[in-house]
């Protein structure tokens, strides 16, 4: 069992910049290939950017968004620049044992609360 607790949203205006962070608890963290969600009211979950050996990014964020791990302090990073109202959503964090590929395709084991991102016009 992987116990995932996101943190570091908030309201932001448009241009800026947030960090969102992910502690994850329970099993080797370094085993899981980690991923950042999204979902923006009316709207279905969106991938955001996925990570283990390699790094993968939603088509909406590439250039903006940067996930990164911590793996000594099993913490799951998404630093978000350049922000726009777009960009507004509950984000989650998602844990899996199985490749990017599938963490891109929604199919994770774990799935953290989620943390409110609001970027004002």
């Amino acid at each position: 069992q992987v116990q995932l607790v996101e943190s570091g949203g908030g309201l932001v205006q448009a241009g800026g910049s947030l960090r969102l962070s992910c502690v994850a608890s329970g099993r080797t963290f370094t085993g899981y290939t980690m991923g950042w969600f999204r979902q923006a009211p009316g709207k279905e979950r969106e991938f955001v950017a996925a990570i283990r050996w390699s790094t993968r990014y939603g088509d909406s964020v590439k250039g903006r968004f940067t996930i990164s791990r911590d793996n000594a302090k099993n913490t799951l990073y998404l630093q978000m620049n350049s922000l726009g109202p777009e960009d507004t959503a509950v984000y989650y964090c998602a844990a899996s044992l199985g490749s990017v590929e599938m963490v891109i395709r929604g199919r994770a084991d774990y799935w953290g609360q989620g943390t409110q991102v609001t970027v004002s016009s």
